[in-house]
């Protein structure tokens, strides 16, 4: 009797072990998908006028480049825009520079619960993907009607009014889905720190693809001094 007993199969056992290894399993794909899913870069946008790498708006051909990480929601951004913007573009036309735009979003925080920062850097992309040449004027359109930090920003039927304004029609829904919204979230987290900040800031500026501190970029009217 005691040999057969012993050779009964626990089936009690193997179960327990198969369940086991079930649920280890389990962890692990788990695990998996939740870095994945935090690390999901998202739909890059299409187009001649985006760098998908870099998640820039490109803007001219020059041979020399300036980069600009901005936030919609940034007065100082805004600043920046009105004082030096008519002297970049002039570097852009006149063939001295390419302008890489990266629409970025560090001050949702700011926009009472309604993301306003990402969703104006989504409809950047959004705009700069359907028709490149109007990604200028709608980042100045943006600007002109920038709200206040601490406020709810624009509304996404504002934003795809001021995209109608400079002639894109066709952006609404992916405004409206946040299309690029992931993506926004995974440029933002590549952005460069300036010399001297203690984490990523805007606006940050570089210039042929050296980041510089704010501190050194010239007074009005001497911006094409960076590149000389």
């Amino acid at each position: 009797m005691a040999k057969a007993a012993a050779g009964k199969t626990n089936w009690f056992a193997i179960w327990v072990s198969v369940a086991v290894v079930v649920v280890v399993a389990l962890v692990v794909a788990l695990v998996v998908w939740m870095n994945n899913a935090a690390t999901d870069p998202g739909t890059p946008p299409s187009g001649s006028g985006i760098n998908q790498e870099t998640g820039a708006v490109v803007v001219g051909s020059g041979s020399q480049t300036l980069d600009t990480y901005i936030d919609f929601m940034c007065p100082i951004c805004n600043q920046f825009e009105e004082t030096y913007g008519d002297e970049i573009l002039a570097l852009v036309n006149d063939g001295t520079i390419t302008l890489n735009i990266h629409p970025i979003a560090i001050l949702d925080r700011y926009s009472q619960g309604t993301a306003f920062s990402t969703r104006a850097a989504n409809a950047m992309y959004c705009v700069a993907e359907a028709d490149p040449d109007a990604a200028v004027p709608f980042m100045q359109a943006m600007y002109a009607k920038q709200p206040e930090e601490n406020s709810t920003g624009l509304t996404d039927d504002e934003i795809i009014a001021i995209a109608k304004s400079v002639g894109v029609e066709s952006v609404d829904t992916c405004i409206t889905d946040g299309t690029y919204k992931k993506f926004v979230a995974s440029m933002t987290e590549k952005t460069p720190v300036a010399p001297g900040a203690s984490g990523i800031g805007t606006p940050t500026v570089a210039v042929n693809g050296e980041v510089i501190s704010n501190s050194t970029i010239p007074a009005k009217g001497q911006f094409k001094t960076l590149f000389q």
